[in-house]
């Protein structure tokens, strides 16, 4: 048994088989990474290390006395399943209150959990007979041959564990356990004083309960002090308030196995981060060399961002773990080099991810000497893994690199390595300009790979790469497809603790995307409804929070700026450059466009077009050589744009970014309408208006009627002082499709842009002869005009 001192003859007798055991004990199971090394001692084995023994305790009897009417009373199938799962926490879990176990069982089964707090109020209220009388009726494994607890299982094994305990102790200890178990039941009754905060002491002498000690021993008992120290709320079982008090070795465990593998999960469900630093301070203060417990640590500081704590805690790790003696047991001499290797090259990942790469680099480079030396093709493949990963962090061009690392991964049969090489391949070769079928093809073969070894967090990185993929050549509808099967796609991962399989880095970039494709759909509500989720599932202190928080931002950046709000929208910028200095600068220079402050947005966008091309971002190089061109209309500069747009339009094509070459096009056809060629402009205008229609945002498309309505005045020989005769034909056209676009506008509530149809339309029906629908448009211009109550830029010169 895990925290006991054992000896020969118990450990005959128990003999414990684990071929039987339920399937409800994978709950249980802790990480290879979590198993506790006992500690020698002269020759015993000392495991219980925290200085509290738990294996008779009044709450305990509470366990046995809610697995007894389990049995003896009938209850309902869906409550029957509900107490299986609560059984292994309560079994492993730390101490409870009794007011919190009732509640606890409750919330599965009322009528058992009356059931068991009669028959505690029986034996707390009536005499020690009562209690013996409990122990001696309990159906068990041993008397029952047809009770439900087999020998092998959960329940066998603690119903065995707890009859041994009871069975070897004394009269004086019975008497004290009685005592205790009234303490227990009556405390929940008792009304607490202005002082009495928290769970009074339950157990006064818990070494005269050992499994082994005697009643004449002294010499094996712990410290009479430490046993005297209160059992206090622990964080385990209200997420309030931590723990004060030592923990034994089985809850020490339960608590690492369910932290570690909540962070890894559902970071939420965890506890917070400072309650959980406090819970592990409180076992580091037991036992300093607590390895797994330094391990923890580093995983929770990671949640926070602290760079010198985390790094303390994994170095303390590592070498908690060298001299436990643990690896150089299992494997030789070999443990203490593969301790070595694999803790430098964790402390190289570590300063990946904080953006040290120069200290990475040495650590890397450290980890491969000794992989090296040690012929250690796995850690080796994992070195090369990183290497690639921290030369892409630095922009350099790393495809050579990466196709070696997956070569050699598959060389090495490590499935694992080789569909991130392959992953890493396929996103920079769409940052590359590579085709959409040869990046869908790779994918493709990858996820054979993954169905095949049941690599689900692949499987949804492969489906979040897609979605971004498809979002980036401007293909809305594939984008939006793709999201919603990552995110109605069912986990392969074993689900424990009742945690939900969506708190993953790839849910929180599908769920970005969708809330970006529904804003530009001017879907606000929806937008607030999947912020707001991302929020519940990811807090601000969470790792992946930085994901959302800046798409909320710029979500909220381009509906202050669509609806002419540029005093809302310049806040933001700065926020914006906290999360992403490169989003941040280009919003900037937004801004100061927007607010016709031309020389300090053109500063900005040069020293940005420079960066940019450095660090080979195409997308934003494009978009800098717009609002560029956009600066030189501003200076009627209409023919010193065109090389600038057809540079950018080049740049996209050659990309396959079908949304960014659309949105050239567009500004293609204005500088041609503009430069007084409307045939040609509308000819270039038509390539471009279907893609926008369908897939594009709700403000490109009524930018494109817009536009559209304008090169079809001038090709009607339309004029704004009403002279010349006008095409009727071509002017009913532009008056439907002025509507079209008014429809657009008022979704995304952009009453500048409405201003300038309500313009166009008053002048248009105002040359058809149409009276009242001329002066419907003027008033709706005039209304709009006092409201903005700024003057109206000239129609001729925006898009």
């Amino acid at each position: 048994f895990h925290g006991c001192r054992a000896t020969h003859n118990d450990i005959r007798w128990v003999n414990l088989k684990l071929d039987r055991l339920p399937q409800s004990v994978e709950m249980a199971s802790v990480h290879e990474s979590l198993y506790f090394n006992p500690m020698m001692t002269n020759g015993v084995v000392h495991a219980n290390v925290f200085g509290i023994k738990d294996w008779v305790s009044p709450y305990k009897i509470s366990v046995l006395a809610l697995l007894y009417d389990m049995t003896a009373s009938k209850i309902s199938l869906p409550e029957r399943r509900r107490l299986n799962k609560l059984i292994l926490p309560l079994q492993q879990g730390p101490d409870l209150s009794l007011g919190q176990f009732l509640k606890t069982v409750e919330e599965c089964c009322p009528q058992t959990a009356y059931a068991v707090k009669l028959r505690l109020h029986e034996m707390a209220d009536g005499e020690l007979k009562d209690m013996e009388y409990f122990f001696s009726t309990l159906p068990t494994p041993f008397t029952a041959f047809d009770s439900e607890a087999y020998k092998t299982s959960v329940v066998g094994l603690f119903m065995r564990h707890m009859l041994l305990a009871y069975n070897k102790l004394s009269f004086s200890q019975v008497y004290k356990l009685y005592k205790s178990l009234q303490h227990y039941y009556h405390s929940h009754y008792a009304k607490p004083t202005s002082g009495q905060v928290g769970l009074p002491a339950l157990v006064a002498d818990d070494s005269d309960m050992d499994l082994t000690s005697t009643e004449d021993t002294v010499g094996d008992r712990i410290d009479k002090e430490e046993m005297d120290t209160p059992l206090h709320e622990s964080e385990l079982r209200n997420d309030n308030a931590p723990s004060r008090g030592p923990l034994s070795q089985k809850q020490a465990e339960y608590f690492l196995a369910r932290q570690a593998y909540l962070l890894k999960n559902d970071e939420n469900k965890a506890l917070k981060p400072a309650a959980l630093q406090e819970e592990l301070n409180n076992m580091l203060k037991f036992n300093p060399d607590f390895a797994e417990a330094h391990y923890l640590n580093y995983l929770n500081s990671m949640r926070v961002q602290d760079i010198f704590l985390s790094a303390h805690s994994l170095l303390h790790y590592f070498d908690r773990l060298i001299l436990s003696g643990n690896e150089g047991k299992s494997n030789g001499d070999e443990g203490y080099g593969r301790s070595l290797r694999y803790a430098a090259l964790n402390l190289a990942s570590l300063h990946c991810r904080f953006g040290h790469y120069q200290q990475a680099d040495l650590a890397l480079q450290e980890a491969i000497r000794i992989a090296q030396e040690s012929n250690d093709h796995v850690c080796l493949q994992h070195c090369l893994s990183w290497l690639y990963t921290l030369e892409q962090m630095r922009g350099s061009d790393s495809t050579v690199l990466t196709e070696d690392s997956v070569k050699m991964a598959a060389h090495f049969c490590l499935p694992y390595l080789a569909s991130l090489g392959i992953q890493s391949l396929v996103q920079q070769g769409a940052t590359q300009g590579k085709t959409a079928h040869k990046l869908m093809d790779a994918l493709k073969d990858t996820d054979i790979l993954h169905w095949k070894h049941s690599l689900s967090e692949l499987i949804e990185i492969s489906l979040a790469q897609t979605t971004s993929i498809w979002r980036m050549y401007g293909k809305s509808t594939m984008a939006l497809q793709q999201a919603q099967l990552l995110l109605n796609m069912s986990s392969l991962e074993p689900v424990n603790f009742g945690v939900q399989q969506n708190n993953t880095e790839a849910f929180t970039v599908a769920l970005c995307h969708l809330a970006e494709l529904h804003a530009e759909q001017g879907l606000y509500s929806a937008v607030s409804e999947i912020l707001q989720h991302l929020r519940e599932q990811f807090p601000p202190h969470s790792q992946h929070a930085k994901l959302w928080m800046l798409c909320d931002l710029k979500i909220q950046f381009e509906k202050h700026m669509n609806e002419g709000k540029y005093h809302l929208a310049e806040p933001l910028v700065t926020a914006i450059s906290a999360l992403n200095k490169t989003e941040g600068l280009y919003r900037k220079a937004q801004v100061l466009k927007a607010l016709n402050r031309s020389t300090e947005a053109y500063s900005i966008l040069q020293r940005l077009q420079v960066h940019c091309e450095k660090t080979k971002c195409t997308e934003v190089v494009i978009r800098v050589m717009l609002s560029t061109a956009e600066l030189h209309w501003e200076s009627s500069g209409f023919s010193t744009a065109l090389p600038l747009l057809l540079q950018a339009l080049a740049l996209a094509r050659q990309h396959h970014l079908q949304s960014l070459a659309s949105e050239t096009i567009l500004h293609l056809a204005f500088t041609q309408l503009m430069l007084g060629v409307p045939e040609q402009a509308l000819s270039v205008l038509h390539e471009a208006i279907e893609p926008v229609l369908a897939h594009g945002a709700v403000m490109d498309k009524g930018r494109a009627l817009l536009l559209t309505a304008r090169c079809q005045m001038a090709v009607a020989g339309f004029r704004p002082n009403g002279q010349g005769q006008a095409d009727m034909r071509s002017a009913v056209m532009a008056v439907d499709t002025l509507n079209e676009a008014a429809a657009y506008f008022s979704k995304l509530n952009c009453k500048e842009r409405l201003r300038d149809v309500h313009y166009l339309q008053a002048q248009l029906h105002h040359s058809l002869g149409q009276t009242s629908q001329c002066n419907k448009s003027a008033m709706l211009f005039r209304l709009l005009d006092q409201e903005l109550q700024s003057p109206a830029p000239p129609v001729s010169m925006r898009l």
